[in-house]
């Protein structure tokens, strides 16, 4: 598979309670990092793929409460596929310090979805 899920994100009013939920349940390590008001998930397991918990910092409705992140390898041409296809690009492209780099789109149904390059080291 060239392109598999490597991250998840779910959104959600109360960060705090839900990683606290997700922790007592099934035993995940979830690390509350206060500079990014963000919840980063280690699931632990072999083949667990890592998230995290966060609530969005704007107003009004969001398009879904869980994305899936895709690695690619090229961010800029993935987005001109996805355009073609018909989905819509939200966010160009944000970086993650020392991690890489993301864009956020929606497909024809509206489901938002992330396409993630690692950063090179």
């Amino acid at each position: 598979m060239p392109n598999p899920v490597v991250h998840w994100e779910m959104m959600s009013q109360d960060p705090a309670k839900v990683s606290a939920f997700y922790e007592k349940v099934f035993g995940w390590t979830i690390k509350h990092m206060p500079e990014m008001d963000y919840h980063l998930v280690e699931p632990g397991g072999e083949g667990g793929i890592g998230g995290g918990i966060f609530k969005p910092q704007r107003e009004g409705p969001w398009p879904g409460n869980m994305t899936l992140y895709i690695n690619v390898d090229d961010l800029a041409s993935f987005r001109k596929k996805i355009i073609a296809a018909g989905g819509k690009v939200h966010v160009e492209e944000q970086e993650v310090p020392g991690m890489g780099s993301f864009s956020l789109f929606t497909d024809p149904e509206g489901r938002m979805m992330g396409i993630w390059k690692t950063a090179k080291m």
